[in-house]
């Protein structure tokens, strides 16, 4: 079977300029490689912030470290919270720090960025519970939030909103935003066979990351396609990339809190890889799939006011 690509001549220069940072094959490497690979690759694609956005590192429940972004134009008292991607095994406050100083200028309001604790030296809970302390101490301050995360960050995002809607504080939630997100499929069927050497991610690179995490493979806070009852989740926007062994977790998700009467908007972006927000400066339909997503937490963010 042939590798499955995209034909668009932007995100294939985007693929090209990734593979001469961060091979195919980097989950094989040890840690600490994949660690310094990736942090190369993130500074490849950072470019500088929107004129008069200011931001500054903080710490949460003096142990978890974010850093909050300020843009110069502030249209909502909503807060935006933003939760990273690498497979809950890379990634940092600078990894995703250009994309999210955009969106919080795009959308004007006020965005925190998690750093939250990294597998294997730190398996689940933490990394959700890291985002859990960021999430409440936003909301007893009294703010309504909009919950955003690319990759195992979406996963971490669609877990928040699983947890809170049980806890019975889900409104305080107004959006949950999961960009080509890690939802829990079936690692046999669907896209993951379908796209399961889809440049970008692989579907073992997929079962390595969950095998490094090692969240009950029972528990919908790690795994949200597995729960019961969606009806009470907040709305949602969710974004898949066609090429992408995790496009179908996107669109499962859509469908079933379609079905239950909740607000969702889905969007797949036809051309693109796994991790497209990189290339919004390279690619067409990046830079569409970008102004998308902002338009959808913009909409959420103005749905609080």
């Amino acid at each position: 079977m042939s590798k499955p690509m995209p034909t668009e001549e932007g995100i294939l220069a985007f693929l090209e300029k990734c593979d001469a940072f961060y091979p195919p094959d980097a989950v094989n490497a040890s840690i600490g490689q994949q660690r310094e690979w990736y942090n190369a690759l993130c500074r490849e694609f950072s470019p500088p912030y929107p004129a008069g956005l200011v931001a500054g590192d903080a710490l949460v429940d003096d142990c978890v470290p974010v850093r909050r972004y300020r843009p110069v134009r502030i249209a909502t008292p909503a807060q935006l919270l933003y939760l990273h991607g690498g497979g809950f095994v890379v990634g940092s406050l600078d990894s995703h720090d250009s994309i999210c100083a955009e969106i919080a200028d795009a959308v004007g309001a006020e965005l925190t960025a998690v750093d939250y604790r990294l597998a294997p030296e730190e398996v689940w809970p933490a990394q959700h519970d890291d985002c859990y302390a960021v999430l409440r101490s936003l909301v007893d301050q009294g703010h309504k939030v909009v919950v955003v995360g690319d990759s195992a960050g979406g996963n971490l995002a669609a877990g928040l909103c699983v947890r809170a809607a049980r806890e019975g504080w889900s409104g305080s939630i107004l959006g949950q935003v999961l960009i080509y997100p890690a939802l829990g499929g079936d690692l046999e069927t669907g896209s993951y066979d379908e796209m399961g050497e889809a440049p970008g991610l692989s579907t073992s690179d997929v079962r390595y990351y969950r095998e490094v995490l090692k969240a009950p493979a029972d528990d919908p806070v790690a795994y949200p396609l597995l729960l019961d009852d969606v009806a009470t989740l907040p709305p949602a926007y969710i974004t898949a990339a066609h090429f992408d062994p995790l496009r179908d977790d996107g669109r499962h998700y859509a469908t079933r809190l379609a079905e239950a009467g909740v607000e969702v908007w889905f969007r797949e972006e036809p051309q693109m890889v796994h991790a497209w927000l990189r290339a919004r400066h390279m690619s067409e339909g990046a830079r569409a799939g970008f102004a998308a997503l902002c338009r959808a937490v913009t909409h959420f963010a103005l749905s609080g006011n």
